[in-house]
């Protein structure tokens, strides 16, 4: 599967945009600011209904325009996808297959399987759990419908008892039955989802050790662990149990909304003792990890958005990325970087189409010749 074409239209800094992609490797050059990270985002949106960058849909139309169109031609199992995402200031977003819109937005979501690597990845290790909640459930519903929905509906469910909860402090009154209608759904939604996350950790772990071990070029041990409440503890008794704690707080202590990846380096954490080159080659070995596991058990290669991320890597290293990255399984790659020269010497190195673009401040996008 691949992204034959890129068309932008008001999306950020680009007025008009349209791009003749290389199904293999595809690499953006230019000074910071110029907006390479932004076509790299517009394919994020194209695969997963969003940007990578800004939740805020409307925020990505471009300064004194009244909407933005992203578009993109696929060739996905020997067919062609025309995907279509149309932004407008005070309208729902639009998103069309093949000229068919959708109803549900979680409907696309694992048609194209997407993998963005970007500076913005150290807030795994440096954020909070839902940061790495956000992963897990990325991760997952990218190959699993089943996983995407029982998500949305243990958070609707989340959403309703903090609600009655607030709703029984503010007029003093409590009625168990209406809370344990609630209770009910997120048992019924959170055990699966607890279950397939417990899987999907135990399964990426022996993939992101054989990465990590490859990328640095060492045999430190790192470890991923789940963390969760009910790995100890029923989700009814611990819904139960924290009852009392959830009525003075107003808000749902037990389940799955509080789970966490643990994410260490030997036997200490990561975050803690874990140096800048350490921290981010875990980060590059997890999402190249994150790569293989879809591709595995959806079949299909996703496409690996890599944004800036050789800054402060040396010139072995680079090398070493794009040559594991450019081999036959890991199919279309997206690069962003400023340093034009390194890039294109690794790239002369390497039996693989590429095509390099270089972009200016104006927001133009030229191909140069190879």
């Amino acid at each position: 599967m691949h992204l034959k074409s890129l068309s932008l239209l008001n999306f950020k800094n680009y007025e008009q945009v349209d791009i003749s992609l290389s199904e293999k490797i595809n690499c953006f050059v230019g000074e910071n600011g110029v907006g390479k990270t932004n076509i790299l985002d517009a394919v994020h949106y194209l695969a997963l209904c969003k940007s990578n960058l800004n939740p805020i849909d409307t925020q990505n139309i471009m300064h004194d325009q009244e909407f933005c169109v992203v578009q993109g031609l696929f060739e996905r199992l020997e067919k062609e996808e025309n995907i279509y995402c149309g932004i407008k200031k005070q309208k729902k977003k639009q998103f069309k297959r093949n000229r068919k819109e959708y109803q549900k937005l979680s409907e696309h979501i694992g048609l194209i399987p997407l993998v963005m690597i970007s500076p913005a990845d150290s807030i795994l290790i440096n954020g909070g759990s839902e940061e790495r909640r956000k992963f897990m459930n990325g991760v997952i519903a990218q190959y699993s419908k089943a996983y995407l929905n029982n998500i949305i509906q243990y958070n609707r469910a989340l959403s309703q008892r903090n609600r009655l909860l607030k709703n029984f402090a503010t007029t003093h009154s409590f009625n168990l039955d209406m809370l344990e209608v609630w209770d009910e759904q997120l048992i019924r939604y959170g055990e699966s989802v607890y279950e397939e996350r417990r899987r999907f950790v135990e399964e990426l772990l022996p993939v992101f050790s054989s990465f990590y071990e490859h990328v640095s070029g060492n045999r430190e041990r790192v470890r991923l662990t789940y963390q969760a409440q009910l790995q100890h503890t029923g989700f009814r008794e611990g819904l139960r149990a924290s009852l009392e704690k959830d009525r003075v707080i107003q808000y749902t202590t037990f389940g799955v909304h509080k789970d966490d990846l643990g994410m260490s380096l030997g036997d200490h954490s990561l975050k803690k003792s874990g140096s800048q080159g350490q921290q981010k080659t875990f980060l590059v070995s997890l999402k190249l990890a994150e790569f293989e596991f879809i591709r595995k058990l959806t079949g299909i290669p996703p496409i690996l958005l890599l944004d800036d991320i050789f800054d402060k890597f040396d010139s072995n290293r680079v090398k070493q990325i794009i040559s594991l990255v450019a081999e036959n399984h890991f199919g279309q790659i997206f690069i962003t970087d400023t340093n034009e020269v390194r890039l294109q010497g690794i790239l002369d190195k390497i039996p693989a189409d590429h095509r390099v673009f270089r972009i200016d401040h104006s927001g133009k996008v030229e191909q140069l010749k190879s």
